[in-house]
């Protein structure tokens, strides 16, 4: 199984960011302990992650709230999902593409073609493989699956808008990073990048899935 973070590990991530990167301890002293803790259920958080996919946190939010009003209150099971009905998410706020996606992964989940347990055995790059087969998971989705539910330390979302903002701002970049420049930035910050992304968001403020 691969490292988690616990308490000692974002101790320990804080620490080694702050000898490695000058820019990055300057955020970590004004935004203080790391509060990036796993929430665990990867169905759920995969839910939540299509649900974010190109929204404003508020919006999202607002959502995601109507939607889960629909069950109770709760994350539904595979096959309440399933069952339900479109006009019953449409009126959620959810688009047609967004439907589709959340059905996918709930049939993934039902037919054990993903299954909570194998996730969380698997490494980094099994995850993102194994996730980005189902309809509407892409590479983002899996990075806030590795970081927010399998609390997984050393995942660079290079894909995340508000992590490129962050980084363009802190180091005087004169645009948006790509990936490849994301990557090289963020080489001091290894095995630590979840933790360097999650004091990046503070910088922007941005919302992201699950506990922050």
């Amino acid at each position: 199984m691969s490292d988690r973070l616990d308490p000692a590990t974002r101790s320990r991530a804080c620490r080694t960011l702050r000898r490695r990167d000058p820019v990055l301890a300057a955020v970590i002293r004004w935004a203080g302990p790391c509060a990036l803790r796993p929430s665990g259920n990867p169905y759920a958080a995969l839910l939540q992650s299509i649900i974010y996919q190109q929204l404003a946190g508020a919006a999202a939010s607002a959502i995601e709230r109507r939607f889960l009003a629909g069950f109770g209150g709760r994350t539904p099971k595979p096959a309440q999902l399933l069952a339900a009905r479109d006009a019953a998410l449409r009126k959620a706020g959810l688009s047609r593409q967004k439907i589709a996606a959340l059905r996918a992964v709930a049939q993934a989940f039902e037919d054990g073609t993903l299954n909570g347990r194998r996730l969380y055995r698997m490494p980094d790059e099994a995850v993102v493989e194994a996730v980005t087969q189902v309809r509407g998971i892409g590479e983002w989705t899996a990075h806030m699956l590795l970081m927010f539910s399998l609390g997984r330390p050393d995942v660079l979302p290079v894909g995340d808008y508000g992590v490129r903002k962050s980084a363009m701002q802190l180091y005087a970049l004169e645009t948006l990073p790509k990936r490849a420049e994301l990557e090289a930035l963020a080489e001091p910050w290894r095995p630590y990048r979840s933790v360097a992304a999650w004091y990046l968001w503070r910088v922007v403020d941005t919302k992201t899935p699950g506990p922050a």
